[in-house]
């Protein structure tokens, strides 16, 4: 099936947020790409919020992927799609892939690469790298050597997620397979982005 790529440009620090208007302060301080991943809306208002994320990543040029809702995603024309392993079952891969959007995977073991190899992704998510309170993981976490051998005969962009902050980071930077760094919270100063926090993270990946 092959889905599209993501450029020449590395995908590089990859935040996921839950609304649109996060991305402004993002996109306006060079960071690249980002994920939206709405968890409390529904219907209209959860529609209006992927059409705001769309208008404001175009505007920047950036990668804007939508998590889990592959169906709006595809009628907003949107950049990309990011799919965890449950929501792979219920996704149309072919509508996708017709519709020349990329596509990024979520995996957690060896079996799930496999498995996501086989769709020949845009990119390919390892995680948790680190524990994580963002979100329940019901998998153990990956660690960086583990992760090196996992992503040796990955033929696509990697990208870690899970427990990564500016203490940790710097090991992640260091793995040549590594072409993007998804984080949540160390964006964010009480929910909101952090332009500080934002800056220091940005200043380590061109160190």
């Amino acid at each position: 099936m092959k889905f599209l790529n993501c450029g020449n440009t590395p995908l590089g620090l990859y935040p996921l947020v839950d609304r649109a208007n996060k991305l402004e302060t993002l996109f306006a301080l060079g960071i690249t790409t980002a994920q939206l991943r709405v968890k409390d809306l529904k219907e209209k208002a959860l529609e209006e919020e992927i059409i705001k994320a769309i208008e404001i990543s175009n505007k920047h040029k950036a990668r804007l992927f939508i998590n889990d809702f592959w169906e709006l995603a595809i009628q907003h024309k949107a950049y990309g799609i990011h799919l965890g392993q449950e929501d792979l079952v219920d996704a149309d891969l072919n509508a996708i892939h017709q519709a020349n959007i990329r596509l990024g995977v979520s995996t957690h073991t060896t079996k799930e690469i496999e498995m996501a190899l086989e769709i020949e992704p845009s990119y390919l998510a390892i995680g948790p790298i680190f524990e994580t309170t963002s979100k329940v993981v019901a998998y153990d976490t990956v660690g960086i050597e583990e992760l090196k051998k996992w992503s040796q005969n990955v033929p696509y962009p990697i990208v870690v997620i899970g427990g990564i902050d500016l203490e940790n980071i710097q090991q992640l930077i260091e793995i040549p397979t590594v072409d993007g760094i998804a984080m949540i919270s160390a964006f964010l100063e009480k929910n909101t982005i952090s332009q500080k926090k934002s800056e220091n993270l940005l200043k380590l990946l061109e160190m």
